[in-house]
């Protein structure tokens, strides 16, 4: 398992590495990421985060934009892709970037007070991200994870978690399992609110909070 973990990280880097600069092309941003990041904004607008950090942060736009609207004290974006991060570090110099995977945060023990993630969580060896979420959290902090989530029709299902795909879609029973079993007390799960033209991205957003 730690091996298929690794060899799955190392093809994902790969793959970005190569793919960043389709990442940021205007339409794919505006209407496939945009709306799962506008409602981690708001979940931390409310929640009054300070120390944020950004996980699998791509080019940057989320903790470019997190950092100009809620002027935390402290936001990092966090991506393994030299790429992704080459071109993040070019959009904001408000932002710490740093290299690393999810399930090894490079932050010491509860020193953050919100971790997100959108559009991402489908790449990572899940438990062990959620556990390392949890580690860097302060008590009271913040989990908002973004996935994608579609339905549990039979294809889709087979398409989408068959052992020879390339990363794995959580239902929305598995993300709640998720944060249980890493400590955390969810406090919502809800689909995206998207258009109607784009609600095939099939996005979920679960959010949970460090006792």
């Amino acid at each position: 398992m730690a091996t298929h973990g690794r060899n799955l990280n190392d093809y994902v880097t790969r793959f970005w590495t190569i793919a960043a600069p389709l990442y940021d092309h205007p339409a794919l941003q505006q209407w496939v990421y945009r709306p799962a990041q506008d409602e981690v904004i708001d979940e931390l607008r409310a929640h009054g985060a300070r120390r944020i950090a950004d996980i699998a942060c791509g080019t940057g736009i989320l903790a470019a934009r997190i950092a100009e609207e809620l002027e935390p004290d402290e936001i990092y974006g966090v991506d393994m892709s030299d790429g992704m991060l080459r071109q993040a570090k070019a959009r904001s110099p408000q932002v710490d970037w740093r290299k690393g995977p999810a399930e090894h945060l490079p932050f010491d023990d509860e020193t953050l007070d919100a971790v997100v993630s959108t559009s991402a969580f489908h790449f990572f060896d899940q438990p062990k991200a959620m556990s390392d979420f949890y580690r860097v959290l302060r008590p009271g902090g913040l989990a908002a994870v973004a996935t994608i989530s579609p339905p549990q029709l039979p294809l889709l299902s087979r398409l989408t978690n068959s052992p020879s795909s390339a990363a794995h879609n959580p239902s929305p029973q598995e993300m709640r399992t998720l944060f249980a079993d890493a400590g955390f007390i969810l406090t919502d799960q809800r689909r995206v609110d998207r258009p109607l033209w784009t609600r095939g991205v099939w996005d979920l957003i679960t959010i949970g909070t460090k006792p």
